[in-house]
């Protein structure tokens, strides 16, 4: 049901675009998304109608780097600290199988994948590199039992000459990563679920809810408002604006990406400082992003603007160890949104039984959302 002021509805529209769903998702990032692939491949029957306040999905699931990551090996040392060991492998596991099913849906062609690996770059100032040596050990243990591969991560410190990198000690390559381009993964996935009979709406900014018997109303800053069985709210960073209690930290991830290069050598994904920055090459275009670590009350922000002392970190950074005797220009600029939690932890909570809401994907959206659908219970 709509209601429309002061124009009225016809009943060619109530009966159609705005006509009463199953379930209304909120937010057609790669988690509504998600979901609804699974919920109509389960039922389907069900009526689904998915909304969005931007032209497209305007929250990380576009402005992202373009990653098929599922954790450096000081990331997931760290993981290991803040969460516990078991949580930790429990995290990298839904990320690794993330992955898998993203290609099991998709063609490579269809998303522009790349088998080209994840490397981790190292400083000695930063870490103790002799002895995460022997952490790789337990780390390559612990991840055979997800992989299948007995070394997941293995040593690369003669690749980094070959790729022009400079001022770092050593590096660490995991063979099992890729790259992807995520606006063509986000459109695949919209065409596939369309295709199956889901419905979108996108320039619909829900600030409002409220349960009756049997339904929701939805209202929104439109002045629309939509009628359904049961809501999933799928918004990340963005669901406080209208689900006060949730606590996930926006997080904004500025990136620069530079014109293309000649000769570049940089081939693969790249993480360095414990994932706070990361870079790969885009054919022959250098893109690098993070540097929220210089500056993480600033930048826990659902504002989207590029800052000076980011932009000015992430050009230095490239001067320094990416490009260090080769002049560059910075064509693109731009920044993401994500959501992080205390733990780490994605975060699935059941409102009511009409009202269901995940958030904070933590920065890997691209790997957790497709089996975060696969275990979601409405």
């Amino acid at each position: 049901m709509l209601y429309l002021s002061p124009m009225q509805v016809s009943i060619w529209e109530k009966e159609s675009f705005f006509a009463e769903r199953d379930l209304i998702i909120v937010g057609a990032g790669l988690c509504g998304l998600w979901c609804a692939h699974h919920l109509i491949i389960k039922n389907p029957t069900l009526k689904i109608l998915i909304v969005d306040r931007g032209i497209i999905p305007s929250g990380a699931s576009t402005r992202n780097a373009g990653f098929a990551c599922f954790g450096s090996p000081t990331e997931l040392l760290h993981d290991a600290e803040v969460m516990g060991a078991e949580q930790m492998w429990q995290i990298a596991e839904m990320r690794y199988k993330g992955i898998q099913k993203i290609k099991q849906h998709f063609s490579a062609d269809d998303i522009d994948y790349e088998d080209c690996g994840g490397f981790e770059c190292l400083q000695n100032s930063k870490h103790d590199i002799e002895a995460l040596g022997e952490r790789l050990l337990w780390l390559n243990a612990g991840l055979q039992a997800i992989t299948g591969v007995k070394e997941t991560f293995v040593w690369a410190n003669d690749k980094m000459k070959s790729f022009g990198l400079s001022g770092f000690d050593a590096m660490i390559e995991n063979k099992l990563e890729g790259a992807l381009h995520s606006g063509k993964l986000v459109m695949a996935l919209t065409k596939k679920i369309q295709s199956l009979g889901v419905d979108m709406l996108t320039g619909i900014d829900v600030h409002h809810y409220e349960e009756r018997d049997s339904t929701i109303i939805l209202t929104t800053k439109q002045n629309i408002s939509f009628t359904a069985k049961k809501i999933l709210v799928c918004s990340n960073a963005f669901t406080a604006q209208f689900l006060t209690d949730f606590h996930a930290t926006p997080a904004r991830g500025q990136i620069v990406v530079t014109s293309p290069i000649k000769d570049l050598p940089l081939r693969g994904t790249f993480h360095f400082d414990e994932g706070f920055y990361y870079f790969r090459n885009i054919g022959n275009r250098l893109l690098l992003g993070g540097a929220r670590n210089k500056c993480f009350d600033a930048e826990a922000t659902t504002n989207f603007e590029t800052t000076t002392i980011i932009q000015e970190e992430l050009e230095h950074f490239i001067k320094i160890h990416l490009l260090p005797s080769q002049p560059f220009d910075i064509e693109y600029r731009w920044s993401g949104i994500m959501g992080f939690t205390e733990d780490k932890q994605p975060m699935v909570k059941h409102i009511s039984d009409k009202v269901t809401a995940i958030v904070a994907c933590n920065g890997m959206g691209v790997a957790l959302t497709p089996v975060i659908a696969e275990q979601l219970q409405l």
